[in-house]
């Protein structure tokens, strides 16, 4: 999934190719794609694109005068910029392909999504506080106002998990999976540490982690088309999707522990003082 710093990046990718032309078409080729329906999508064409803004990891598009298209690329979803676009319009089907944005250029970019879960979503709205996962964002951990001491009371009185917590966008936005596990690794810290148990020293631990590992994978990303965001995410990762690879750190081997829709990895000797997490789902299937 596109976290922060992808969407960061796609974001800047785009201020530099979107902002001053004019959309021609939007054409929508995956109808669930579509999670509003009134503005229409051609309220859209005829306009020209004026900003483009990240919230969380919502891509927000902004019209002179008239509505903003605002992207979730969600797990399997993602931008394809073209210099040049196919002619004709592209055919309803079971591909990737599920909305196309066509310039005055012939430029534009596609909408895909892979896989069979289908959670693309794009909608078309006069405020980008109308769609609900833009109203309900937390803080942005990479905003220049967001300092330590909010960060210690965002997490004061939280009885989850330190890595749920991180993931959740209402309380923090733009971090998902891959860099909560990111970040824990840096800051020496189990993903299943409560929230409310951390110390003040490990509290700033976490928020020194938390912004050098998101400002550090943003500047990676920063000035990289579009198609190159992917494959630098993953190379940048250093424990995340890394099982039984060994640590960059102390050289112990990387662990994982499995839920039923995704996966966490970590160090034990950096993260959980040489202790294996239960992993209960492992646990079963080795019976």
């Amino acid at each position: 999934m596109p976290e922060l710093p992808e969407v960061e990046a796609l974001k800047d990718f785009l201020i530099d190719h979107l902002v001053g032309h004019e959309i021609v078409r939007v054409l929508p080729v995956a109808i669930s794609v579509l999670k509003t329906y009134d503005p229409p999508v051609t309220a859209l064409e005829g306009r020209e694109v004026t900003a483009v803004h990240r919230h969380g990891k919502f891509l927000d598009l902004s019209t002179d005068g008239g509505p903003h298209l605002v992207t979730h690329l969600a797990r399997a979803g993602w931008l394809q910029w073209k210099d040049r676009l196919p002619d004709g319009a592209p055919r309803p089907g079971k591909g990737p392909l599920a909305l196309r944005v066509a310039l005055e250029t012939g430029a534009g970019f596609d909408l895909t999504e892979a896989g069979t879960q289908k959670r693309l979503a794009v909608y078309v709205v006069g405020d980008p506080r109308e769609v609900p996962g833009v109203a309900r964002l937390g803080p942005d951990p990479l905003a220049d106002d967001f300092d330590e001491e909010r960060f210690a009371r965002l997490l004061a009185g939280e009885r989850r998990r330190i890595k749920g917590a991180l993931r959740d966008q209402s309380l923090l936005a733009g971090v998902g999976n891959a860099y909560s596990d990111e970040i824990l690794h840096a800051a020496g810290m189990s993903p299943f540490k409560l929230a409310a148990s951390l110390t003040p020293q490990e509290t700033s631990a976490l928020y020194e982690a938390l912004r050098t590992t998101l400002t550090e994978a943003v500047a990676r990303s920063r000035g990289l088309a579009a198609g190159r965001l992917k494959a630098e995410k993953k190379g940048g990762l250093r424990v995340h999707g890394r099982t039984g690879e060994p640590c960059p750190v102390c050289g112990d081997t990387i662990r994982e522990v499995s839920f039923s829709d995704s996966s966490l990895q970590y160090c034990p000797t950096c993260q959980t003082g040489g202790k294996p997490l239960a992993d209960r789902r492992l646990s079963r299937l080795l019976k």
